[in-house]
């Protein structure tokens, strides 16, 4: 029997068609219910009786901030030294469940010229140290598990609070720090130091400025080879701990390195806000390969079931019709990357792989070295402008480390708003439970919760006061 051409056209819509409910099927693991309501799956909360958003909030100025750091081991220790080069601190108080830690960090003190601060090293002194009544700020740098814990208790005993990153690793964790700081009009930061790199800043002027025109789409990520830190049980990471996070979630777990500076100059909850996510995931290849290499194939290690791939892609809408593009991957042998691109109706910028700026009217081509530097010196943020020579000095990932530092200081002494909110901290941590239940139902759209509750209309930019 012969088949006409219709015939054919018709059968291949008709396969097209069952190809595509297929592609809806739910996989054994996935319940056919949660499969089509993902974008309901985290309801925003009705804000508590009483409490107000804390949008540009504004807190009694403080002349001499007295600080205690919660968790010295690397990043802290690293704190603590930055702090010894700034006006208008005390350190009163180190904690760490490391006695060497604290001996490390006292002799730092020590070596500044700086008077050495009360210690603690039990399981449960955080409480303790967020208890003191001579102590204004809590920088928190353990591991990621206590970081919302410590920072809500904080707050609690009155408290400002600044916290490394992520803030929260769930989305229960984000309201529950968008919560207390209303509550208790507390300063709660994320200490995200890559919105203070000396290009991010300068592209963040480049937009404010006008010279990229309206920002359509903008990508960042965290790429880094961190797999020697991970299995390395003697100079990783306290008892392996963001191992066990790879091993048992399968997200984007690190989204704010490359998420923060974009999250700003896209005025996210500032004029703008994130409306959707989907995310996709690769298969998990390099750290079972890794372990194999480094314990043997029969190790442990090497047998474990690791929940993360090595490749997680996210895609993210905005009420204003912006797109976002944020990436992942800690666990391939590649260069370092945040990206960091802005692609304008003017022009385009782009930190990694390859540096440029491409203007129009010859977009399709990068302006020269010298012609990037000269933009690059005119639209300097006039926060590197003031304190970029000290910063490139002290250090911390170049000088970003320290002009962070410098400027929670100085808005919490000025009684001014921070650059960073409590807002920003629950939005760019919840990209990682985001991107995991988008990841379980087969990349299906997921809400993003508005932690601001409507408040994301009342200012239309990022202001560093």
């Amino acid at each position: 029997m012969k088949t006409s051409l219709k015939q054919l056209l018709n059968l291949l819509a008709a396969l097209t068609f069952l190809i595509g409910l297929g592609a809806c099927v739910p996989t054994e693991n996935q319940n056919e219910d949660t499969l089509f309501t993902a974008r309901e799956l985290f309801p925003e909360p009705l804000r508590p009786e009483g409490q107000t958003d804390v949008i540009e909030l504004r807190c009694d100025p403080i002349d001499t901030v007295r600080i205690a750091f919660i968790g010295v081991g690397g990043r802290g220790t690293g704190a603590v030294r930055r702090y010894t080069f700034l006006d208008g601190v005390k350190i009163v108080a180190l904690c760490d469940l490391v006695p060497e830690n604290l001996e490390k960090t006292q002799q730092i003190l020590q070596d500044r010229g700086y008077p050495s601060a009360d210690t603690y090293t039990g399981s449960e002194d955080w409480k303790k140290v967020c208890e003191r009544e001579d102590v204004d700020l809590v920088y928190i740098c353990t591991h990621w598990d206590l970081h919302t814990p410590i920072a809500v208790y904080a707050m609690e005993q009155g408290k400002h609070v600044a916290t490394e990153v992520p803030a929260a690793i769930s989305i229960d964790e984000c309201w529950q720090l968008v919560n207390t700081a209303e509550k208790t009009r507390r300063h709660c930061m994320q200490l995200e130091n890559c919105n203070y790199d000396f290009f991010e800043l300068a592209t963040l002027n480049m937009v404010r400025q006008g010279l990229l025109g309206e920002i359509v789409h903008a990508e960042g990520a965290y790429i880094h080879d961190l797999r020697n830190l991970k299995f390395n049980e003697e100079d990783g990471y306290w008892d392996m701990w963001r191992l066990k996070h790879n091993q048992h979630r399968n997200a984007n777990l690190y989204p704010t390195h490359g998420f923060g500076p974009i999250c700003h100059i896209l005025n996210i909850h500032r004029g703008d806000k994130m409306e959707y996510l989907v995310s996709l995931a690769s298969d998990q290849f390099g750290m079972t390969a890794f372990a194999e290499k480094k314990y043997g194939e029969d190790s442990d290690y090497a047998k474990r079931d690791y929940k993360r791939g090595d490749m997680n892609t996210t895609l993210i809408r905005t009420a204003k019709g912006k797109s976002i593009m944020i990436q992942h991957d800690v666990t391939s042998p590649r260069p370092y990357s945040r990206i960091h691109m802005l692609s304008g109706t003017k022009g385009f910028v782009q930190k990694w792989p390859v540096r440029g700026i491409a203007l129009e009217p010859d977009a399709h081509s990068f302006l020269s070295d010298e012609e990037m530097e000269e933009l690059l010196a005119k639209y300097e943020h006039p926060i590197t402008k003031e304190v970029g020579e000290l910063a490139r000095k002290v250090g911390g990932h170049g000088g970003m480390d320290f002009t962070m530092d410098y400027r929670l200081i100085h808005c919490l002494r000025n009684g001014l708003p921070l650059d960073q909110d409590v807002y920003d901290a629950a939005e760019w941590s919840s990209i990682t439970e985001l991107s995991e239940k988008s990841i379980e139902n087969q990349s299906m759209p997921v809400s993003v919760p508005d932690f601001t509750r409507g408040a994301w209309k009342k200012v239309s930019t990022v202001t560093y006061h």
